[in-house]
């Protein structure tokens, strides 16, 4: 069967090699964990039951998660493994179950999510990717996740492709964007403020790129406004090829007070609400060690 999952559609037989990718149909993932570095709407004071996939749809050169989504490094879990894993988290007593990363694997995670449902799984199911989505994959989840966390990363198409490889980002991005947010419909809390459905979307600050940023929070504001919540992130660290490659050697850098501040004008202005990271956010310590534990 030819792999159409993601916005590349790259066609490839995934059963006999592997996709743009990086995966073959096999579920791989790199850690099960109580995360507790989320929205504290996501997080909580218990944790969220984050499941960390391998591979991605992206090949962000600054990616934090470098050696899992670019290097594949992770385990083969089988169907029924992932169920138990989800169920194990609820255990454990996460806030929710958290996909990381899952757009390749979609197929994979429904079967397990209605697996571990049918054996009690009752927890909010969070969606938590890049972004760069197609609506028809997102609508094979409609009814099995209550809350999607994308990130919009770029506006400026140039942008897109030379950090990610990923051509229209932007468009792809908020059409996949608009789906999500008619799937789970505005943003619902419970007393404890723990998100139960809607869709947060998030914003990471990139070194030199605040103008882009502006443009992205005045757009998203525009199109979504109080239909979502809107996180913007500054704990930008220079990972994997942005720290080796000089064709990236101007994101070998964390933000400036200044950029966040420009950033931060831009929220307020527009009137979105949700989350800003403070600029001391930029910590490696933040970044789980990906040992395979919870697998």
């Amino acid at each position: 069967m030819k792999c159409e999952l993601c916005p590349r559609r790259c066609g490839v037989d995934r059963t006999v090699s592997r996709g743009y990718c990086g995966m073959s149909t096999e579920i791989t993932a790199a850690k099960a964990m109580l995360h507790y570095w989320e929205e504290p709407c996501i997080s909580g004071e218990r944790g969220s039951g984050a499941v960390f996939f391998s591979g991605c749809v992206l090949k962000c050169a600054y990616c934090q998660n470098y050696d899992i989504s670019t290097e594949h490094k992770g385990k083969t879990v089988s169907v029924k493994r992932l169920a138990d894993i989800f169920l194990e988290l609820q255990r454990q007593g996460a806030q929710n179950i958290n996909l990381v990363n899952p757009t390749h694997f979609v197929p994979q995670i429904i079967n397990a999510l209605e697996m571990a449902k049918e054996q009690g799984l009752i927890l909010p199911i969070v969606c938590n990717s890049g972004g760069y989505e197609r609506v028809e994959t997102l609508r094979m989840l409609d009814g099995l996740v209550d809350i999607y966390l994308p990130d919009i990363k770029y506006f400026d198409d140039s942008l897109a492709q030379t950090l990610s490889d990923a051509p229209n980002y932007f468009d792809t991005a908020m059409c996949a964007a608009a789906e999500m947010i008619r799937q789970t419909g505005k943003p619902a809390l419970n007393e404890d403020g723990l998100l139960l459905r809607g869709t947060i979307v998030r914003h990471l600050l990139l070194p030199g790129q605040y103008k882009d940023t502006i443009e992205i929070v005045k757009r998203v504001g525009e199109q979504f406004g109080g239909e979502i919540l809107f996180s913007l992130m500054s704990q930008y660290t220079p990972f994997g090829k942005v720290k080796t490659d000089t064709r990236f050697e101007k994101f070998n850098r964390r933000i400036t007070t200044f950029e966040y501040r420009k950033a931060l004008d831009a929220v307020y202005e527009t009137g979105l609400t949700g989350y800003m990271q403070e600029k001391s956010s930029a910590k490696e310590e933040y970044t789980p060690i990906f040992d395979f534990s919870g697998l």
